[in-house]
């Protein structure tokens, strides 16, 4: 097993961390965004949320067979896709708004901010932990290097 396979793992953890960050920032900023996208019927809609999805590297079978036969192979994450939460959007009565519909309701994002902010606290505290991964590696590749001396 190489000294360095526990660095790829949390250098891939980070990755992914920082892109589900990035996302979940997205999802905050767009969280009134009434006019984001268009469907395919050619009607604009509100911002859809967006999640992130991991999976472990080499999630298939063969893969775990590989691992087994051969230790030397590397582990991680990575994101295996970036989804839209199919949630009803928000309907509020505002007839006012001028995305209001016939009824006077205007659909809002389904982002709910409450639970992207806990979202964005678990993905900063796994980016955290992965750093604190790293630098307890790299202290033990240094004493191992001063061991050597």
């Amino acid at each position: 097993m190489s000294m360095f396979h526990s660095l790829h793992s949390s250098a891939s953890a980070l990755t992914a961390q920082r892109l589900r960050m990035d996302v979940i920032s997205s999802n905050i900023a767009n969280a009134q965004s009434t006019r984001a996208t268009v469907n395919e019927n050619g009607e604009v809609e509100p911002y859809r949320r967006k999640m992130v999805a991991l999976q472990p590297e080499g999630a298939s079978f063969q893969s775990f067979l590989h691992k087994a036969a051969n230790a030397s192979a590397p582990s991680g994450v990575r994101v295996r896709s970036i989804e839209e939460d199919e949630t009803p959007f928000k309907q509020v009565y505002n007839p006012s708004h001028p995305d209001a519909n016939a009824d006077g309701y205007v659909e809002l994002p389904n982002v709910d901010p409450l639970k992207e902010m806990v979202d964005l606290m678990s993905a900063t505290r796994s980016y955290e932990a992965n750093i604190t991964s790293v630098n307890a590696t790299k202290s033990m590749l240094m004493k191992a290097l001063e061991i050597g001396k």
